[in-house]
């Protein structure tokens, strides 16, 4: 045994939940990875990734820094496309659909794919305009449609009751650990079905960093979070599924339990024994 996981957060909410709200998609594919290469210029940064993520579960994927896990996590959506020299070859699936095919809809996958990023990036407006700017995009209007969004969305990322009575006011105003919870909402608001989550509480103290482990664990029960992070012991304490990346290769990929107690590969117990990384 290399190490005892200490679930409390995940035990103390699934304890609650999974009595009776098994899910029925508990071992449905909602993405996969086939085959995935990716180059920035001539450096090759993912190799022949093969993975599949269930739905309605969290993945962690873990491993040092400049390993790749952010570079695959923005493969997961596209946001890679943007750079400059970037190349890729291989396979995406989103339920069934490669995003990589010539013709893929980019603007509705990234619709469906959420991203939340290491640093909350409020827009520099109020709360109501940053939950309702997505709505508004994708041409939903009406004010009581979007004060039920508003609600709806901050309810789900456990923020409504701390600026129920402040969204008139800039959301740059809110705390570190609030700023997330509301760019979470913000996602929320264009009904995604998978989020991806890049080192989400990085920048956060341990009080807003526990709050938003608590909120990944409440948000599968509806959408499947894939989250990248350099915490080994937030990806034992949150994950079902946790895989160890290593210069761009995927080394382990399993039950979070069978990785961190039962490593297959010496690398993998090399790392969370903390030998290297």
């Amino acid at each position: 045994m290399v190490l005892k996981i200490n679930n409390r957060n995940k035990t103390k909410i699934e304890k609650e939940n999974s009595m009776n709200d098994v899910s029925k998609n508990q071992n449905e594919i909602i993405i996969e990875c086939k085959n995935l290469n990716l180059w920035y210029d001539e450096t090759q940064a993912l190799i022949d990734i093969n993975m599949k993520f269930k739905k309605n579960e969290v993945t962690a994927i873990i491993g040092p820094s400049g390993c790749g896990k952010s570079t695959l996590l923005r493969c997961l959506n596209r946001m890679n496309d943007v750079i400059d020299g970037c190349r890729i070859e291989g396979e995406v699936l989103f339920q069934g659909k490669n995003l990589y095919a010539k013709g893929a809809d980019v603007r509705l996958n990234r619709k469906k794919i959420g991203m939340i990023f290491q640093k909350p990036n409020p827009f520099p407006m109020t709360i109501y305009d940053n939950i309702t700017y997505g709505p508004k995009i994708h041409k939903i209007i009406g004010d009581k449609i979007l004060d039920e969004i508003t609600e709806r969305c901050l309810k789900r990322a456990v923020l409504w009751d701390e600026v129920y009575e402040r969204l008139d006011e800039s959301a740059l105003g809110l705390s570190g650990g609030q700023q997330q919870r509301l760019c979470i909402a913000r996602a929320l608001a264009v009904k995604p079905e998978i989020l991806l989550m890049d080192e989400p509480t990085a920048s956060l103290d341990p009080i807003a960093t526990q709050k938003i482990e608590e909120l990944i664990l409440e948000l599968k029960r509806e959408w499947t979070v894939i989250i990248v992070t350099h915490n080994m012991q937030q990806a034992a304490r949150i994950s079902d599924y946790t895989g160890l990346m290593y210069l761009g290769k995927m080394i382990e990929f399993g039950e979070t339990t069978q990785i961190f107690e039962n490593p297959k590969q010496e690398l993998t117990e090399n790392y969370i024994t903390g030998r290297f990384g």
